[in-house]
């Protein structure tokens, strides 16, 4: 049922409820009921004859109490005494209706918020009640006066259903310490059945304190600009800053200018904010220096705030101008000054690295070492070019293919300055319509067809030819020279003669060292192995095999090498072995047959200097010159 909180209306019909009989209504009253309240009372009445529930009081109060139990009791035999009864329990609800307006717990709220505090954060809460349900107890909040409504802000928290105050901008506890602010709260579904009771709203003030807080400097300026001529010289002012201490304490300010913002030191910075320079500046270097200067204050506890500063370089015209291109100038040989209208080989333009005005110019003029040369000449054209022209003709490259025209240029700053640039003019063949062909020296013309990769190969070949050639040459006087020293080596280290003839009984002791001997061991006979004789002994007369009486070989071979030993211009010798003898029963007898026979002998004993070297050093060893054999089986 409905709530009908504070109204005049009684009786409200609740609800019916119908008990039955099962006897027969038709006789007497047995089956006539009569309903009653046993529970419930004085809330709620029961009409008798119809069940009826109703209401019985005017100001029942869901708020108050919402459930009700209620007992009906039907009696039969219309009431009276000697009737049966039966009960029922009937539970009623009081609905909700929107009778109750929000009401705030104080009429008055006090909050705090620190001056350090940013916008966003939250000052404060505060929340209406409402004992109706659902949308009846819905409470919507608002500021709706005070003098901190730019400063602070109200929201509603969804969940909660509470005001929320925060701050809307930073505060300050030097500026302003408190603030009033005013809140209503109201439903926003009414019931009109209620609106003659009063407003469904409510209002608190809230009073909101700033506390103080230690804050770092606060610069004057949200950023600075400055400006200060190149190549001033250092300690020259560029710019004052300042900050200072907003706290009640206002403490002393300490300027900086932090290292990673001016990693070149350009400027530095004095106790009262006063900028200057380290050095000279160059605008065409770096027209800007953005800069930051951090300020702290001195005593506190060390925060610092930092401001943007941009320095501005003014240009002063200390760069003299220059050619705009530095490219060579391609004249035609045929080029000649024209008779009507002079003609004009190039047109030259210029460049400043100061900072180009809109009335900046420039002028230009030949330099004074060729002002009066009878190759060119120079016009200029007041419009910051120059045109130059030829003065005569019978340009040849073969005669000189370059030249060079020094030109001076001008500009109107102040204070004026100028340079000497050269341009260069290279004379080149033409064709008939002057497209210029070639600027180079004529180089030689190729076959057609021939290709750099065929040229390249033809002159490797040359190269790979000439070098086979020198090292055949170098080869061939190689083996030549040393063709004597290589057979006296090979002589020296290891003489070994076989001259076995065969047909003698002892052939086989022809190795037999022991048994060989030395004629000329005996009569101290030693030539020289290292050295070519030079004169021709006489042939000395003797038999064909050596004497009885000789050296023993052995002995013969250890004064050799002794000899050899203590002299120090001959050769060392690895071995000698020296098989001057075949054996007794050997037809040819000794092998040195050349004592054997006589003067008369027709044979050309030069013949013997003029044989191979192995011959001469055997001659040599056995000290003759006698080159007969009798024998023609020897070796």
């Amino acid at each position: 049922m409905h709530n009908n909180h504070n109204t005049n209306i009684s009786c409200t019909s609740v609800m019916q409820v119908t008990a039955t009989d099962a006897d027969d209504p038709t006789y007497g009253n047995s089956a006539r009921l009569v309903y009653s309240i046993l529970q419930g009372q004085p809330y709620f009445s029961v009409e008798p004859q119809t069940g009826i529930i109703r209401t019985a009081l005017p100001n029942m109060d869901r708020e108050a109490r919402q459930e009700y139990d209620v007992v009906i009791q039907a009696k039969d035999m219309g009431g009276h005494m000697g009737g049966l009864s039966g009960t029922t329990e009937v539970k009623i609800t009081l609905t909700d209706v929107n009778d109750n307006p929000p009401k705030f717990p104080q009429s008055v709220y006090t909050m705090s918020v620190s001056e350090d505090k940013v916008a966003g954060e939250e000052v404060g809460r505060l929340k209406a009640k409402d004992p109706d349900m659902g949308d009846n107890g819905l409470v919507n909040y608002r500021l709706i006066d005070g003098d901190g409504m730019s400063t602070f802000e109200l929201s509603t928290n969804s969940e909660t259903r509470e005001a929320v105050i925060k701050l809307k901008k930073q505060v300050d506890f030097e500026t302003k310490r408190s603030y009033t602010l005013k809140v209503e709260g109201s439903n926003p579904h009414l019931d009109p059945r209620f609106l003659a009771w009063g407003p469904y709203k409510d209002e608190a003030t809230i009073k909101i304190s700033v506390e103080d807080a230690d804050e770092p400097p606060v610069f004057i300026a949200s950023s600075y600009t400055f400006e200060v001529e190149e190549n001033a010289p250092r300690g020259t002012p560029v710019g004052r800053v300042h900050a200072k201490d907003t706290d009640v304490a206002n403490n002393p300010v300490r300027y900086m200018i932090p290292r990673y913002t001016d990693v070149d030191q350009f400027f530095s910075i004095s106790e009262d904010g006063m900028i200057t320079t380290n050095r000279p500046l160059d605008r065409e270097t770096q027209p800007w220096h953005n800069i930051s200067v951090s300020a702290t204050e001195i005593g506190g506890h060390h925060q610092d705030t930092k401001v943007r500063v941009n320095i501005k370089v003014k240009d002063v015209n200390d760069n003299a101008p220059e050619f705009a291109t530095h490219n060579e100038v391609h004249m035609c040989e045929s080029v000649a000054p024209g008779k009507v209208r002079p003609s004009v080989i190039e047109t030259v333009s210029a460049v400043d690295k100061d900072e180009m005005a809109h009335r900046q110019h420039f002028t230009f003029s030949l330099a004074p070492e060729v002002a009066h040369n009878q190759n060119f000449s120079l016009k200029d054209n007041r419009d910051s070019t120059a045109s130059i022209y030829v003065l005569r003709k019978g340009f040849s490259r073969l005669t000189q293919d370059v030249y060079y025209l020094p030109i001076e240029i001008n500009d109107n700053g102040f204070p004026s300055m100028s340079s000497t640039n050269t341009l260069t003019i290279r004379v080149c063949s033409c064709d008939s319509k002057d497209s210029i062909l070639s600027c180079n020296v004529e180089p030689y013309v190729l076959p057609a067809g021939l290709s750099t990769g065929a040229l390249i190969a033809i002159l490797a070949c040359i190269v790979i030819l000439l070098a086979i050639v020198v090292l055949f040459v170098a080869l061939r006087r190689q083996k030549k020279e040393p063709l004597i020293v290589f057979e006296e080596e090979d002589i020296r280290e290891n003489i070994i003669t076989y001259d076995d003839e065969g047909g003698g009984e002892e052939d086989t002791e022809a190795f037999d060292i022991a048994t060989l001997q030395n004629p000329d061991g005996a009569n101290g006979f030693l030539p020289r192995k290292d050295i070519k004789p030079e004169l021709q002994y006489p042939i000395r007369p003797g038999v064909g095999r050596p004497a009885p009486n000789s050296v023993d070989v052995d002995d013969f071979i250890k004064t050799r090498i002794a000899e050899a030993d203590g002299d120090p211009t001959a050769p060392p010798y690895d071995s000698i072995q020296i098989y001057g003898y075949e054996g007794r029963g050997s037809l040819a007898g000794s092998l040195s047959s050349l004592e054997s026979v006589t003067t008369e002998s027709d044979l050309d004993y030069d013949y013997l200097q003029s044989w191979g070297p192995r011959f001469r050093k055997l001659a040599d060893l056995y000290g003759t010159k006698d080159c007969s054999s009798t024998n023609d089986d020897d070796g």
